[in-house]
């Protein structure tokens, strides 16, 4: 218990907001398609895409904008494939995303060969800051304003996106058209093509709208601490993204809580392998992570099954 105080105190809340940004931006992403009715597995492989391209194009222009556009548009560029395959050649969408992910894996290993001479990971001598949150460093030491200073102090632009986009996405399919369109789509999608509308168009939309998401949660992993690209770095976000999109009932606010949920047991891992006096096996930590995914698809399951039966 003597590391206790170590673990849990106002610089987890900074840990905890780091992780879940990544996660929530996946998530978000799987919300879209969701709610058109498809299931996103590529959504690994997007990010994968993309936090390569942030890297490679942010080392050659040396330009944050363009580091972001490289990847939100190489992870796009991913989710069209994606969407071309399964929405007009009729590919199953497991297969599909399976696939996405195993072709984003090896383009990205064959790129770091070609390019960087090395299959394993890509660290640029020099690369743009990513622009960050500053505050006051007398906050930290206020009662209310010292847990915003140790929360969001030197958290990225795409850490605010990706909560901004909470709201916006909420807005979107609730209180506009197309979110209405977009619903429908994935509950009656003949009430749709009577209405006029494509729902193909409207399904392709969606997945195009998760891989920008996709694009933004890639460079946050590759451009928020290390500024480097390691192979398969995404190490599973992506799945964790679509996890917490199904125990959060597809619906923004609820994905951003139980991507917290998720962002939450990433943090605590992280930080317990850095405290000696917790004794904790390492192995058991980096287990934590997968073990909430598990127990939380469980519950989700549990509860949409008690919701049919009702």
């Amino acid at each position: 218990m003597s590391g206790l105080p170590q673990l849990v105190n106002a610089d987890l809340l900074g840990a905890l907001l780091l992780y879940t940004t990544p996660i929530l931006l996946a998530a978000i992403g799987c919300v879209f398609t969701q709610q058109a009715n498809i299931l996103n597995i590529a959504m690994e492989g997007m990010m994968l895409t993309a936090a390569f391209f942030a890297i490679a194009v942010g080392a050659a222009t040396q330009s944050v904008p363009l580091a972001l556009a490289g990847a939100i548009l190489s992870a796009m560029l991913m989710s069209a494939i994606f969407a071309y395959v399964v929405l007009v050649l009729g590919a199953d969408v497991f297969v599909a995303g399976i696939g996405i992910n195993l072709l984003a894996d090896g383009v990205t290993v064959f790129l770091l060969e070609r390019l960087y001479k090395n299959e394993g990971s890509f660290t640029p001598d020099t690369f743009p800051t990513l622009w960050r949150l500053t505050l006051p460093a007398d906050w930290a030491n206020q009662p209310v304003l010292g847990l915003l200073y140790h929360m969001l102090n030197g958290q990225t632009v795409i850490v605010f996106t990706a909560l901004i986009l909470v709201v916006v996405s909420h807005i979107v399919l609730y209180r506009t058209k197309i979110g209405v369109h977009i619903r429908a789509t994935g509950e009656n999608p003949e009430a749709v093509e009577a209405a006029g509308l494509n729902p193909t168009t409207l399904k392709i939309i969606t997945v195009m709208i998760s891989g920008a998401c996709a694009g933004l949660g890639g460079a946050q992993l590759a451009m928020a601490t290390l500024n480097q690209f390691v192979r398969e770095m995404t190490n599973g976000v992506g799945f964790i993204g679509l996890s917490a999109e199904i125990f959060g009932n597809a619906t923004p606010f609820g994905t951003l809580i139980a991507s917290a949920v998720f962002g939450l047991a990433n943090a605590v891992a992280d930080r317990v392998q850095v405290i000696p006096a917790l004794n904790v096996s390492p192995d058991l930590v980096l287990m934590l992570p997968y073990v909430v995914t598990l127990i939380a698809l469980t519950f989700a399951m549990i509860q949409r099954r008690r919701g049919r039966i009702a």
